[in-house]
């Protein structure tokens, strides 16, 4: 059902000391910031060989990242992404099994059409698809 990982994000606290990070010490390609309103996060990304990592930081108080952060003070892993072929079917496969679903049907996201599974049906991980 799943196929490659497209991303892993992580909320950041300090969006520009994370992007040094990954930048300037680790020697990444890192994406110029980019607001997304909608989204409440303000975000980059690490371009890798196999795949991306996307540095998340709230734009907003009301942000679910903010409110990660709030619980995390100094980040850490907020979700995974995989890519699926079929998003609106994968969706309802999953919640014909049961799965608890936060998007029930797909929506415009950064990476394309997405849809999220909530934690609690996954161990506790946030898991993003994204249609391929």
């Amino acid at each position: 059902m799943i196929g490659r990982l497209n991303h892993l994000a992580i909320a950041v606290p300090d969006l520009a000391a994370a992007t040094a990070l990954y930048r300037d010490t680790l020697g990444a390609t890192v994406s110029e910031p980019l607001e997304l309103p909608d989204h409440g996060v303000t975000t980059v990304f690490v371009e890798l060989e196999n795949s991306k990592i996307e540095l998340l930081h709230p734009l907003g108080e009301g942000s679910t990242v903010a409110k990660y952060l709030d619980r995390t003070p100094d980040g850490g892993i907020h979700h995974i992404c995989f890519e699926v072929e079929n998003l609106q079917g994968t969706l309802d496969s999953l919640g014909e099994s049961g799965v608890q679903l936060i998007d029930k049907s797909p929506r415009e996201g950064l990476s394309g059409m997405i849809g999220f599974i909530h934690p609690r049906s996954t161990g506790g991980v946030l898991i993003e698809l994204v249609d391929q």
